[in-house]
């Protein structure tokens, strides 16, 4: 190739051999570079915030329990949901109305339950997203209002108070012959609908050592995410201790400044490593495979015996104007056999990658049902070097 593009600048370049031979040294210097970054290219690295997490960063689920009103038609039944008639009571004595001894027959209010996900570090008087979803038989929350409704988290505390208008992405009309629903009606969210009424104390800058933990779990990338940060840190800081967590001691350098030394090490980037593993889910015959699974040399014949039963009944009657004679039905039956004789014994040979072995699946006409019963055969018989777990 070199010796092509020397030949070509003599001809077309009035250029001195000096310059002849820079050129063909800059392509050499190209070629190379090329040679040694393609392989580093062929894996992938992922940035450290991307396949873990840092301990102390994380959300907290809230649950509430509240009542939407103003609905137009479309609340609970009283007389079937006891409990929003108890709640609507209870609300309304507490407002100094008294309810108990009156028929309350009102379809303008829902019970609801309204979810959010309190962000890390969230400051007292700042608000959230919250989730409102029909608790009863209600038919739609199309222009609810949530009523103040506290939002508790795990250990019983109230850590948000939720209320607001809701919105709602579906809709729901119909009349005696036919009923038209788009979306969930059921469901709706009030966008900045709480207000954060405790804090969650956690120190993260005075920690002494922060626990860096994987999301999925593997005893090579603990260590390569550890090698790495030492590397970088330039101290044996980090240590892997199990697959699923490392732990990094602060340096001096970032002392009483934790957060300044995780916002550099979660930019660092590692070659993560997975376990060879094939995903089956039955229900729907998805099949997943990892990059890491191979097979031992082995044979694979798929066939199927299908008998197909066709019946084509016939009347039989007499002659026109015959005297005698029934008319009768005549049963015709059709016996079709089909036991797959063009499919041929396949071999795949040892250590064969993922492409290659579902293209040789593919070449015997397996589909996936058919394909995740050939990967079980194939683990049975100590051929597939990869776990296989049923979803």
């Amino acid at each position: 190739m070199f010796q092509r593009v020397q030949d070509f600048l003599r001809d077309t370049m009035p250029a001195t051999t000096a310059a002849i031979g820079f050129a063909v040294k800059k392509l050499s210097i190209c070629a190379l570079l090329l040679t040694v970054t393609c392989p580093a290219a062929a894996q992938m690295q992922h940035r450290i915030k991307d396949i873990a997490d840092f301990e102390g960063i994380r959300e907290n689920m809230l649950v509430g329990y509240g009542l939407v009103v103003g609905l137009n038609g479309t609340g609970d039944d009283l007389g079937s949901a006891v409990f929003t008639r108890e709640s609507l009571i209870g609300m309304l004595e507490r407002l100094g109305v008294n309810a108990r001894d009156a028929s309350l027959d009102t379809d303008n209010v829902a019970a609801v339950m309204i979810t959010a996900d309190l962000p890390p570090f969230s400051r007292q008087g700042t608000r959230l997203d919250v989730t409102v979803s029909a608790l009863g038989d209600s038919e739609s929350l199309l222009g609810g209002t949530l009523l103040v409704t506290p939002l508790l988290a795990a250990d019983g505390e109230v850590y948000a108070v939720a209320q607001g208008s809701i919105a709602i992405a579906g809709f729901s009309a119909g009349g005696n012959a036919e009923t038209v629903t788009r979306g969930v009606p059921t469901v709706g969210r009030i966008a900045n609908g709480a207000i954060i009424e405790r804090e969650l104390d956690f120190a993260l800058s005075d920690m002494q050592s922060v626990k860096v933990a994987l999301r999925n779990p593997d005893l090579t990338t603990a260590r390569r995410i550890a090698n790495t940060i030492n590397s970088f840190l330039g101290a044996p800081a980090a240590r892997s201790l199990d697959p699923a967590t490392v732990q990094v001691a602060v340096p001096k350098k970032y002392d009483g400044d934790a957060v300044a030394m995780l916002t550099d090490i979660e930019q660092l980037r590692v070659t993560t490593d997975q376990v060879a593993r094939v995903l089956i889910d039955e229900r729907s015959g998805v099949i997943v495979m990892g990059e890491n699974v191979r097979i031992s040399t082995v044979a694979i014949a798929q066939g199927n015996l299908t008998i197909r039963v066709t019946e084509t009944p016939q009347v039989s009657q007499p002659n026109a104007f015959s005297n005698t004679g029934d008319t009768e039905v005549v049963d015709r039956t059709t016996i079709e056999v089909d036991e797959d004789s063009d499919r041929r014994l396949a071999v795949l040979p040892s250590g064969i990658s993922l492409q290659e072995m579902v293209n040789g699946l593919n070449a015997l006409g397996v589909g996936p049902r058919d394909m995740i019963t050939i990967l079980q055969s194939i683990k049975a018989a100590g051929a597939l070097q990869a776990e296989i777990e049923v979803m």
